[in-house]
């Protein structure tokens, strides 16, 4: 018996390597056989079926990782915002949301003793400075003096006061529509000698002198004609504001001062009054602050 099953087994050995397309349980049959039995009996070599996982789920962590990336993009976001708004005051819509806040920047009370130290200059100085700049230069200086004044100068390097003659031309009492809401403005053109034994003439350089005070009446007693003569002290005028404005065919250089140094202010020995700082101003109001 163990030789009979011995020889069985060589015999299905030796016909397998004879027909390789004979396979185990279908001995005899052909390849089409095969086929065409497995087309009638589906149950014999058929696929294993590919199942649809099920998505998986999100980690327990997933929902606590997002929530804490968005509170960490709006605390950043609140975080420039805010120093946007408190940084430049000088931008009219950041001055109404610290007018609503409350927290608008209040003007120091400087006297002609404690008045910040700045620049000094006079007509010449004046126009070699200010009237090079044009475009993205001229407005970048004017949100730097603006600033400056708002915020008390924290930047002497920025504050520039005037010094010398100036001829009345215009004079006007200022609004609720104007950058100060008490007080008048005076308009007057520079004058300058060219030389020791000439009168001075008019040179290319206005300044609107606005004087922040309960006593608007005073602009009365200023006149076109009258000679404005401005010194570091007791004056202590501060450029805020540059521009250029066309005179004629010429162009001239604009400058925006006010006074920084409160107090009375005298001119000659009749003309008195009182300037103190302003409590709000306006920038959306503009300048110059005689228009064209």
């Amino acid at each position: 018996m163990e030789s009979a099953g011995i020889l069985r087994i060589k015999d299905l050995r030796f016909q397998s390597a004879r027909n390789p397309h004979r396979l185990p349980g279908h001995a005899g049959l052909a390849p089409s056989s095969i086929r065409q039995r497995s087309l009638l009996n589906p149950r014999e070599f058929t696929m294993p079926r590919i199942l649809d996982e099920p998505t998986p789920a999100r980690p327990t962590y997933f929902w606590w990782l997002l929530a804490n990336a968005l509170a960490l993009c709006f605390a950043i976001i609140s975080w420039a915002l805010c120093l946007h708004v408190f940084g430049s005051p000088e931008i009219p819509r950041n001055y109404e949301i610290l007018r609503k806040l409350d927290r608008l920047p209040h003007l120091k009370h400087y006297t002609v003793l404690d008045v910040p130290n700045g620049n000094l200059l006079d007509p010449k100085g004046l126009y070699s400075q200010f009237f090079p700049l044009a475009g993205e230069a001229l407005v970048r200086v004017n949100s730097q003096l603006m600033r400056n004044y708002l915020t008390n100068f924290p930047r002497p390097q920025a504050l520039t006061y005037i010094d010398g003659d100036y001829q009345v031309e215009k004079v006007r009492e200022l609004g609720r529509s104007d950058f100060l809401s008490g007080g008048f403005a005076i308009r007057a053109r520079a004058l300058v000698k060219p030389d020791d034994f000439t009168k001075p003439a008019a040179y290319p350089v206005l300044i609107e002198y606005v004087f922040p005070t309960p006593d608007t009446g005073a602009a009365r007693d200023f006149r076109p004609g009258d000679i404005l003569t401005v010194k570091k002290s007791p004056n202590c005028a501060a450029i805020v504001h540059v521009a250029k404005v066309m005179e004629g065919d010429e162009p001239v250089v604009c400058l925006t001062v006010i006074p920084i140094a409160y107090g009375p202010y005298c001119v000659g020995e009749t003309i008195s009054f009182t300037l103190e700082p302003p409590g709000e101003v306006r920038p959306v109001s503009g300048f110059p602050v005689f228009k064209p």
